[in-house]
């Protein structure tokens, strides 16, 4: 199977650097992007090949990954005279409906990713898809599943993920940033302090595949440790509520 990437950026690039390490990933990758060197860029990184224009990518691919702006869908659809090969789109705030409207009668499986997925670790949020082959779903949610964990979620449902899953590798990242900071402050040499950082993140992700949030923490701040007074300043420094404003902010854009 050949996909066509129309959009070469962050997204588009971290689903097409994790099928080109992952065994089996598609056949082959075609790139197009309105900045023809960031195009070229990706395709050199993942061995694919790029093409000058939409409609010369959608005739040279079995699958259109569209990964552009969300505003800029009914000029594409324009470009290609509203037809296309079946279609992956991670549009931001685009339903099924709309994506439909824009390509009548083409199959649309609507994705939302997040960043890990360069690395095969991803979370990756599908629409169930309607009107498509069978066999052709299962290919492609198979396809998603070489990024990470694929995951069905209503679409009424998929702005509340994408706040969840889509935008949450920067809040960790900006903890992380903190942390390892916080550490380098107390006399660790800093890639130290962010090397211990980045090995507790992972392991700590590792364990919540087996235990709970609440059944970890009580497992590492027993009563009067140092750990549960830390918990106790991060309650005071309204860390719960932080969390959960970056999450309604964050929603607030998808809408």
């Amino acid at each position: 199977m050949r996909i066509g990437f129309a959009g070469a950026g962050n997204m588009a690039g971290a689903m097409a650097r994790g099928w080109a390490r992952s065994p089996h990933g598609p056949d082959s990758m075609v790139f197009t992007d309105l900045d023809a060197s960031r195009a070229q860029a990706l395709a050199d990184a993942t061995g694919g090949e790029t093409r000058p224009d939409l409609r010369s990518l959608a005739a040279d691919c079995d699958v259109l990954l569209l990964a552009v702006k969300p505003l800029a869908l009914l000029d594409v659809a324009e470009e290609l005279g509203r037809t296309a090969p079946p279609i992956i789109s991670v549009l931001a705030a685009t339903s099924v409906a709309r994506l439909q409207d824009a390509f009548p009668g083409v199959p649309v499986l609507r994705v939302m990713p997040n960043q890990p997925a360069e690395v095969g670790r991803g979370v990756l949020c599908y629409v169930e898809p309607e009107g498509m082959d069978e066999e052709l779903a299962a290919k492609l949610i198979g396809l998603l599943g070489e990024l990470g964990t694929a995951v069905a979620v209503p679409e009424d449902k998929i702005e509340a993920a994408m706040a969840v899953m889509s935008c949450a590798p920067a809040y960790v990242a900006a903890f992380a940033k903190h942390l390892a900071a916080a550490g380098a402050r107390e006399g660790l040499e800093p890639e130290l302090s962010a090397e211990l950082v980045r090995g507790t993140l992972a392991g700590t992700a590792e364990l919540l595949g087996i235990k709970d949030p609440d059944a970890l923490m009580a497992a590492v701040a027993p009563p009067g440790g140092a750990t549960e007074a830390g918990l106790e300043a991060l309650d005071a420094g309204g860390f719960a509520a932080a969390i959960d404003a970056a999450v309604r902010a964050s929603l607030e854009r998808f809408k």
